[in-house]
């Protein structure tokens, strides 16, 4: 099965973990991540990916998530046919 997490969910281990809600979120991503990296699950990238990590202000947390784009076995790249919906 393929994965595709969004920014937020990158963004997630960063968070302030105080939160329950946070903290679970935290846990099952991180749990994913797990799976992805022993080959249960695989994961796809995202040309926004890109641009949103691009715009992250915070280099360490950029860096952390550019790492997970080497680990993606796709990649979504921008079409005109997705601008056509």
């Amino acid at each position: 099965m393929r994965i595709y997490l969004d920014n937020c969910c990158f963004n997630g281990p960063f968070d302030d973990q105080s939160s329950l809600p946070i903290r679970l979120e935290t846990e099952a991503k991180l749990e994913i991540q797990e799976k992805i990296k022993s080959g249960v699950f695989a994961l796809g990238w995202s040309y926004i990916l890109d641009y949103e990590n691009d715009a992250n202000p915070f280099m360490e947390r950029r860096v952390g998530i550019e790492i997970w784009k080497n680990i993606a076995d796709s990649f979504v790249s921008e079409t005109e046919k997705y601008w056509q919906i």
